[in-house]
């Protein structure tokens, strides 16, 4: 039997924006949940905004957005290389609080329908940490790099080949870190 997890609250605000609707106050709390995750977390020292977020789409969902830290999940979505026909998500992030409860899975659902709608037919791909293979595989995406190391971390690419009528899996279990590079 595969164990039960809680769905997130569905009083959550979900976004999925361009960079130029993304309000000042959104945008702070985004890079500070960023840098919470992937500078301070995870302990690794870098630029966090590296130049794509201007071009990206921002999928994210908070919770009281008058709270210090209220983006519970995010995620950025923006085109490959030059003439790439696919989706990069990377910065995908569930804060501490929120991990285990559904909303990492919430969070890949709308990644997906949000690349859908942008860049119709198009594949999506993601690196992310080895343990976390099981959990994408969940949602269709498959292995097609690595393992490598990337900042200390064992990572593998994965990508997801678009798919009219898509039905997505249902994953179980804890997820305690959802979090690409």
């Amino acid at each position: 039997m595969l164990p039960v997890f809680s769905r997130p609250d569905p009083d959550m605000n979900w976004k999925a924006l361009d960079f130029e609707q993304i309000t000042a106050r959104e945008l702070y709390l985004i890079l500070r949940a960023r840098s919470a995750v992937f500078v301070v977390e995870q302990s690794c020292v870098h630029l966090d905004p590296d130049g794509r977020d201007e071009t990206s789409v921002h999928v994210f969902a908070a919770e009281d957005i008058s709270r210090s830290m209220p983006v519970i999940a995010y995620a950025r979505l923006h085109e490959g290389g030059t003439g790439a026909a696919e989706v990069v998500v990377d910065k995908i992030l569930t804060s501490p609080q929120r991990r285990c409860d559904g909303t990492a899975h919430a969070l890949i659902e709308r990644v997906i329908a949000a690349a859908g709608e942008r860049w119709p037919g198009r594949s999506i791909r993601l690196l992310a940490p080895v343990s976390l293979r099981g959990f994408y595989e969940a949602f269709g995406f498959r292995k097609n790099d690595g393992p490598f190391d990337e900042r200390g971390i064992r990572t593998i690419s994965l990508v997801r080949k678009s798919r009219l009528n898509l039905g997505l899996a249902r994953t179980a279990g804890c997820i305690d870190t959802v979090e690409t590079f």
